[in-house]
């Protein structure tokens, strides 16, 4: 009986881990595609600037700044750096882009190559 139990939770962790494998296949596929990424790196930008500016020039707090999203931008996470007056704008494993708030400039989004 106990063999019986035991092959079947071996079966079930087997399982589960090809799904979990099948997932993150899945998810890599997708990051591949021009229009996720393209989107991504567009939705990161502006969430960047705006969050950059939300926090360094009209000094709200950052959990505060995500008031400021576009309908669709869940996946996009904010990230800041108060010493270096940074946020960094995030899709995980797709697009990453920082703004920084410069003296005379504002924020404004680092270079980044697409």
């Amino acid at each position: 009986m106990a063999t019986a139990k035991l092959s079947a939770v071996r079966r079930n962790v087997r399982i589960a881990g090809l799904a979990v494998v099948g997932l993150f296949l899945a998810g890599a596929a997708a990051t591949r595609s021009e229009a996720v990424s393209g989107t991504a790196q567009a939705g990161t930008s502006y969430g960047a600037k705006n969050a950059c500016s939300c926090r360094f020039i009209a000094g709200r707090e950052l959990s505060d700044c995500y008031r400021d999203f576009l309908p669709g931008m869940d996946f996009v996470w904010l990230s800041e750096d108060a010493d270096d007056k940074s946020v960094t704008a995030r899709v995980p494993l797709v697009a990453s882009t920082t703004a920084r708030w410069r003296e005379g400039y504002g924020c404004v989004l680092e270079s980044w190559e697409g």
